[in-house]
């Protein structure tokens, strides 16, 4: 997954927010920036978090920054760089700066930008706030282990503070092997999240050994996130940083190190994190999959992104329903603070809706649908055989198609659904098969009256005229009505329901439905 990576933390972790009223002003234009690092795929959950930065720099005229986050080399994925790139601009995520755009702030990949933080390091050093720390992995894991057993917290027991800074510069220019650790106060910085509300400091209990000095700079001299993201975020300028809940316990930490630095910290919004229906974290069978999996089901992309957006944000428009400019125009900082649930419905009723607007709207968009649908049909593995239904499609295929998707746009999902649903448009219907009717046995013969319309005439509104026509003609009311339509349903789809009779006339065309009414035209 693209993220970046989680420390450990238990629930006394958190800092603790006062519930108060935040300060969520739109009217300065807003630097925002999503931060991947390429080990994994662009899931459901990075793209939620990179939304809400875009839908913010766009809300208030800002920028849209992407960072590449690359400093762990031993578990980059080869593609995954170049995939990020290409679903988040499926999705419509341009970003203002960054990789193959490049910008005023550059470079955008973390790895390119080593000396940047190795300065960095060094001025924490010389101020104090931070220390080299020599300890080999083994006396750490042991450390950790025997706290563990002692039921204590394992963090770092500060053993490398006690060397003198001249000792310190000695060691580290023989070669030995260390790391920067940052030297955290005891009571941390307080700062404002916007979704929370006001930081209140936890204070470090007196006569504890152990203490929250993370890693700044690896041993290989590559940062950690910690020191990385601080460093980048203030060189570029970044006004507000948008992510998720998971990141709560390390800001604290952050907003020291801009104290240390002197700098101005951005401002901070934690959004809650996404769960199953039973309160669970996603896993691949709902939802905790890479973005491909959504294209590979034919989700839209306006689709997905109108869903992310839905996931941990509130809003007071009458309808769940928007695509990218409605979101942009409408966005704001009301995040909730619980985590959000994902469920399978609202994201096939989004797509439905979202079907509906590009059938109705046409271009590139509809004509994308028509496609799929044609090449699914076409399709050698498709169970829909060309001999049954390039008769049916006649010359003009697309138009066909056209006319079905306009009839049933309201249960459009994906093409294979809608083939499905509408596969009696796509086979070649058997005339011996016409059903019979005991209670109305002539009723086929009546219905053969529909060879009165002609051509120019097969629409809906003549089909229907026509339809009442054949019932008036005969005594019994609704009762002689329910037979007409029940018959030619059948007769002409083989299905007791589906789309409104006179569409279904309507898409199969004149002369198949005579011929499948066995009507000598």
């Amino acid at each position: 997954m693209w993220k970046e990576s989680k420390p450990a933390r238990s629930k006394s972790d958190y800092p603790r927010l006062q519930q108060k009223k935040v300060n969520t002003d739109l009217t300065t234009p807003a630097r925002t920036r999503f931060a991947p690092s390429p080990t994994g795929y662009l899931h459901l959950g990075s793209l939620r978090t990179a939304l809400f930065n875009y839908l913010l720099a766009k809300r208030t005229g800002g920028q849209f920054l992407l960072r590449v986050e690359d400093t762990d080399q031993k578990r980059t994925v080869p593609d995954a760089e170049q995939r990020l790139y290409d679903h988040l601009r499926w999705a419509g995520l341009q970003w203002d700066e960054g990789p193959e755009v490049g910008g005023p702030y550059g470079p955008y990949r973390q790895s390119e930008r080593s000396a940047l933080y190795r300065e960095h390091a060094q001025q924490l050093l010389d101020s104090g706030n931070a220390y080299r720390c020599f300890c080999s992995s083994e006396r750490l894991h042991s450390l950790a282990e025997h706290r563990h057993k002692l039921g204590l917290a394992t963090d770092y027991d500060r053993t490398c503070t006690h060397i003198s800074a001249a000792e310190s510069e000695e060691k580290a220019s023989k070669g030995e092997k260390f790391v920067i650790r940052l030297k955290v106060p005891d009571v941390y910085p307080s700062y404002n999240d916007l979704t929370f509300g006001p930081f209140k400091p936890l204070q470090r209990r007196r006569g504890e050994d152990s203490y929250e000095d993370p890693i700044l700079l690896k041993s290989d001299g590559l940062p950690t996130y910690h020191l990385a993201n601080v460093v980048d975020d203030h060189h570029m300028h970044i006004t507000h940083v948008i992510r998720g809940s998971e990141w709560m316990p390390s800001t604290p930490k952050h907003i020291f190190m801009y104290s240390a630095f002197n700098w101005q910290p951005p401002e901070f919004a934690h959004v809650g994190l996404l769960v199953d229906e039973n309160g669970n974290k996603l896993s691949k069978r709902n939802f905790d999959t890479d973005i491909t999996a959504f294209k590979d089901m034919e989700i839209f992309p306006e689709t997905l992104v109108n869903f992310a957006a839905l996931l941990g944000w509130s809003h007071t428009q009458k309808s769940d329903v928007m695509d990218m400019d409605k979101l942009t125009s409408i966005f704001n900082l009301k995040f909730t603070k619980g985590n959000a649930i994902v469920t399978f419905g609202k994201l096939h009723f989004l797509q439905r809706k979202h079907a509906i607007s590009r059938i109705h709207a046409g271009g590139p968009p509809h004509d994308e649908l028509v496609q799929n649908i044609l090449k699914l049909l076409k399709d050698p593995d498709s169970p829909y055989k060309e001999r049954d239904w390039k008769p049916t499609l006649g010359s003009n295929p697309t138009d066909y198609i056209s006319r079905i998707l306009t009839a049933d746009s309201e249960n459009y999902t994906n093409a294979n659904e809608f083939v499905y649903r509408n596969q009696y448009f796509f086979t070649r219907s058997e005339v011996s098969l016409l059903p019979f009717i005991p209670e109305a046995p002539d009723v086929s013969e009546r219905c053969k009256a529909l060879a009165e319309v002609s051509e120019a005439d097969w629409k809906p509104e003549k089909l229907k005229s026509k339809v009442e026509e054949i019932i008036d003609a005969r005594e019994g009311g609704r009762k002689e009505g329910k037979h007409v339509y029940h018959y030619l349903r059948l007769a002409l789809s083989g299905k007791k329901e589906g789309m409104r009779l006179y569409d279904m006339m309507w898409c199969l065309g004149r002369s198949e439905c005579l011929r499948r009414l066995a009507v000598d035209v």
